[in-house]
């Protein structure tokens, strides 16, 4: 009877614990440790959209300036400059994710890296904004019989896919900053003003060099928020040469030259000193910056300064028109 009893305890002893490693083995004991899904909204980093809205608020004040403004051609430009920034966004996220340069990523997560979507389907949404872009693009062009225009388009299609595609990304030569400024300010600024206006004025190449510099400030932080995981993938941004204590100051001094931008216009526009209060925002996120121990204050200092360039932009854009 009581070896029975005995045999019983020692066997249910050995089931239990023979069920044991087959619970730990099922999948979601490791669900924890798989990467966090992303949705496609996430993926298109509605954040970054600010600064593609800023320059041609920018550019339309100034076209309005010249007495050239004109509503449809505002909002054509603005469909080609958000389709262009969702497109990068998305072709970064299709390029990194297949370099394996997303695979130590701090930040928010990927569509592609993390597996929440396959690598074909982030491609073809990715090319998918850039013909929407290319397509309002044609719109213009048709509208302004500047039959050149497309060519333009078909540089920014190509900054905007060399920025992490192809065999050598400038992204990850460290000339990012510098096509940022080029692009999402100077060309995005300049050229809502040329197609209403037939030209370009101080203003306009002022403002976009101002807001420039807001938006390189931007991918200044980002990237040095990223410098160990770049480093380890090969990734090598402005940021990884520079450091972070480069890298911040960096950052500062782009964010007060976009403020003497500002400043540089209210000798024009008096109304412009306004734009100073933007500092509110600014400084705090210039001393976050400097202050940063972790990836959440950075995440903090990129949301305060793309809030800030919107203010600016819009702000700007107020100033010229009114």
């Amino acid at each position: 009877m009581s070896a029975k009893k005995s045999t019983r305890k020692k066997s249910s002893r050995t089931g239990s614990s023979s069920r044991h490693p087959a619970r730990s083995r099922k999948p979601e004991h490791f669900a924890p440790n798989r990467p966090a899904r992303v949705s496609w909204v996430s993926g298109a980093r509605l954040r970054t959209l600010p600064l593609a809205i800023a320059p041609v608020a920018i550019g339309a004040g100034a076209a309005h300036v010249a007495d050239h403004f004109s509503w449809v051609l505002t909002i054509l430009c603005l469909v080609v400059t958000l389709s262009l920034q969702i497109g990068v966004n998305y072709a970064n996220d299709y390029s990194d994710g297949v370099r394996g340069t997303d695979a130590h990523r701090v930040g928010p997560g990927r569509l592609t890296g993390s597996g929440s979507a396959t690598p074909r389907s982030v491609l073809v949404v990715a090319l998918a904004f850039f013909a929407l872009s290319l397509a309002a693009g044609l719109a213009v062009t048709i509208i302004t019989q500047m039959w050149w225009l497309p060519a333009v388009g078909a540089v920014c299609i190509a900054a905007a896919w060399f920025y992490t595609g192809g065999k050598r990304p400038y992204g990850y030569m460290g000339l990012g900053e510098l096509a940022v400024f080029v692009f999402f300010g100077l060309v995005a600024t300049a050229g809502t003003m040329f197609v209403q206006a037939g030209m370009v004025s101080d203003e306009a190449w002022i403002g976009g060099a101002g807001i420039g510099f807001i938006s390189c400030a931007v991918l200044v932080i980002n990237n040095a928020r990223d410098i160990a995981t770049d480093r380890l993938s090969g990734k090598r941004t402005l940021a990884t040469r520079m450091g972070r204590r480069g890298s911040v100051a960096f950052y500062i001094v782009l964010v007060v030259l976009a403020m003497v931008a500002a400043g540089a216009i209210a000798i024009f526009y008096p109304n412009a000193n306004y734009l100073q209060f933007v500092w509110l925002i600014a400084a705090p996120a210039c001393v976050i910056a400097a202050a940063s121990k972790s990836p959440a204050e950075d995440i903090l200092v990129l949301r305060l300064t793309t809030i800030t360039g919107l203010i600016y932009g819009l702000g700007l854009g107020a100033v010229l028109v009114f």
